[in-house]
C-alpha cells in the first residue's frame, strides 16, 4: 500500500459486542450435555475436537491465527478465542474466512443496529420475517493504538454497504503489517462507530453486559426489547 489510515491511540472502556444468549455460557462442548457417562463424553470430545475451530486453533491447527496469538485463563477467554477462530467463510467487513476479529461498537445502539441488518439479510434470503432470538451484549475495554478511517474520504471504498473487497484487502495489508485493529464508521447506523480488534490479547475486561430480545414478526425491522 502506498498510504495506510492514520494511526489513533485509543482508550476505550465498556465497548459492546452482542452474541446469542446460547453461546454466552459455553465451555469446552456443546455436546456434554447428551453423555450418559465419562466414556461416552471422552468420545464427544474427540468428536467436537475435530470439528470446532477454536479448540482447534487453541491446539494451534488453524492456518489463520497461531496459538500464541489466543488468549488463556482470564475471564471469558473461550468467548474472545471464538472470535478469531471462528471466521465466516466468506469473511466480514475487515476479516477473511481463515481469521477472525473481534467487533464491536462504542455503543449499544451501534451494535444492535449492526446484528438487526445482518439478521434480516439472512432472513431476506429465506423470504420469512419470522424469528426470535436473544443476544447478550459483551463489554470490553481497550487501550492501544488503532488505524482511524474515520473523517477522511480516502477509505470510503472501505465503508461499501454492499461489498468488503476493499475492507478485506485494506485489512489483509494492515494485519501483515502488524495493525492491531482499525476504528470506523458504522456502515449500519449513521454517527455510530466500530472497531475491528485484530489481537485477542487487547479485549480486555470482557464482561456481560445488557442482553436483548429481537423479534421479527413479518418486517426486516424486528421489535428489540431488554430482558
Amino acid at each position: 500500500m502506498k498510504t495506510v489510515p492514520r494511526l489513533t491511540p485509543l482508550r476505550r472502556f465498556d465497548t459492546c459486542r452482542l452474541i446469542p444468549s446460547r453461546f454466552a455460557d459455553l465451555e469446552d462442548s456443546v455436546l456434554a450435555p447428551l453423555a450418559a457417562d465419562d466414556a461416552v463424553l471422552r468420545d464427544l470430545f474427540d468428536l467436537d475436537n475435530a470439528t470446532n475451530d477454536r479448540l482447534r486453533g487453541e491446539s494451534g491447527q488453524l492456518p489463520g491465527i497461531g496459538m500464541d496469538e489466543l488468549v488463556f485463563g482470564v475471564p471469558n477467554f473461550r468467548i474472545v478465542n471464538a472470535a478469531f477462530t471462528y471466521a465466516r467463510p466468506e469473511g466480514s467487513r475487515f476479516n477473511d474466512g481463515e481469521r477472525g476479529a473481534w467487533y464491536c461498537a462504542f455503543a449499544p445502539e451501534t451494535a444492535l443496529a449492526e446484528v438487526c441488518f445482518h439478521k434480516a439479510v439472512e432472513y431476506q434470503e429465506i423470504g420469512r420475517f419470522d424469528d426470535s432470538v436473544d443476544y447478550q451484549s459483551l463489554l470490553a475495554d481497550f487501550s492501544a493504538t488503532f488505524h482511524d478511517l474515520r473523517g477522511s474520504a480516502a477509505w470510503r471504498d472501505c465503508l461499501d454497504p454492499g461489498s468488503y473487497v476493499a475492507s478485506q484487502r485494506l485489512a489483509a495489508a494492515l494485519l501483515d503489517a502488524g495493525s492491531m485493529g482499525i476504528v470506523y464508521p458504522s456502515v449500519r447506523h449513521p454517527g455510530g462507530t466500530n472497531l475491528a480488534c485484530f489481537r485477542p490479547a487487547l479485549v480486555g475486561n470482557v464482561r456481560k453486559g445488557a442482553a436483548y430480545r429481537l423479534t421479527w414478526a413479518g418486517s426486516p425491522i424486528p421489535q428489540v426489547e431488554p430482558i
